[in-house]
């Protein structure tokens, strides 16, 4: 397998020599036969890409290909006058455009939480416990998305209007301190705000004292933002008696790009490799990777989280969206 190079500055999908290296260890382009320098076929399967960043990471000339892909996005959303025209994504839009279930009822003081969408939605039970536990501190809470999805859709003025509307809402209330539980909001967010400290849920237990930290090493599933860096993972094996073992051959979850909506049967076979191990117990830090593989049926994915703060709750695959629902009046 090629692997890829240490480079400074990524290379557009002109510099692709066609060695196939991204179409063997990505399942979307070995679906269509091409590789990320095959741009013709690629402006028409854009929105068939999870964005996962696998052919970044194993691309022996730097090509950064979750860069391209949302450049190809945004070209298309930008022809059609900046309007979204794609079929099948119109309950997504409809709900995190102008995110309507968010919540900053209780977004006081100096630091707050910001659980994203999916854990509340999933578990409901841990986020009310993390969420009472960091109340003695002075601790507040604000249930909001952070705009990636819409991001990935390629809606970028959509974007920056979500960005500015959280950076007001958070200067408004004079937070100094934004507590990230979802990798994919801590990812998004954290290069983007201004005047905040961005820290982890997993640095802010830690530093109160709060949670287990005696976990017993297992498998992890490394979401995708933190598959390179690993800066969240890090962190999290401080939890552990040992080292987290990350599994290397699941390429995505099957939310990744929102492609499932384009390819369906991909991102539902994403984890079979997680499926058929059986009772073997998988560590994951996202909600999304973790609620979507048990929807898929891998019933051993489990959120550290659930383990950290000893609540050993099941995904609530069935409730989600009422879970998140809930969320706009807590």
């Amino acid at each position: 397998m090629c692997r890829r190079k240490k480079v400074k500055n990524k290379k557009s999908a002109e510099a692709c020599t066609h060695c196939h290296a991204c179409q063997e260890q990505c399942e979307f382009l070995k679906k269509y036969g091409i590789d990320i320098g095959d741009t013709e076929q690629l402006e028409e399967l854009a929105y068939h890409c999870f964005i996962c960043g696998k052919c970044t990471e194993v691309c022996p000339e730097g090509i950064d290909g979750r860069a391209y892909i949302l450049e190809l996005r945004r070209k298309q959303v930008e022809k059609s006058g900046g309007t979204f025209e794609k079929k099948g994504y119109g309950m997504l839009v409809k709900e995190k455009r102008d995110y309507i279930y968010r919540n900053y009822r209780h977004a006081h003081g100096k630091s707050i939480l910001f659980p994203g969408c999916n854990f509340p939605s999933f578990y409901p039970k841990t986020i009310r416990k993390i969420v009472n536990e960091l109340k003695k501190y002075g601790i507040g809470v604000a249930y909001d998305c952070c705009g990636k999805p819409i991001a990935e859709l390629g809606m970028e003025s959509d974007e920056k209007r979500i960005i500015s509307r959280i950076q007001s809402e958070l200067s408004e209330r004079k937070i100094r301190e934004v507590i990230m539980l979802c990798p994919n909001c801590y990812d998004f967010l954290k290069p983007k705000l201004a005047d905040v400290k961005i820290i982890s849920i997993y640095e802010k237990l830690e530093e109160l004292g709060i949670g287990n930290k005696n976990l017993i090493p297992e498998k992890v599933f490394l979401p995708c933002p933190d598959r390179e860096k690993r800066e969240l993972l890090k962190v999290i094996e401080r939890y552990t008696a040992g080292g987290l073992t990350p599994v290397e051959n699941v390429q995505c979850c099957g939310l990744g790009g929102c492609a499932s909506v384009k390819e369906p049967e991909l991102a539902k076979g994403m984890g079979a490799v997680l499926k058929d191990a059986g009772e073997r117990k998988v560590y994951s830090y996202c909600a999304s990777c973790a609620g979507n593989l048990n929807r898929n049926g891998c019933k051993n994915v489990t959120h550290i989280l659930t383990e950290i703060m000893e609540t050993y709750e099941k995904a609530d695959i069935r409730k989600s969206m009422v879970n998140r629902i809930k969320t706009k009046f807590m």
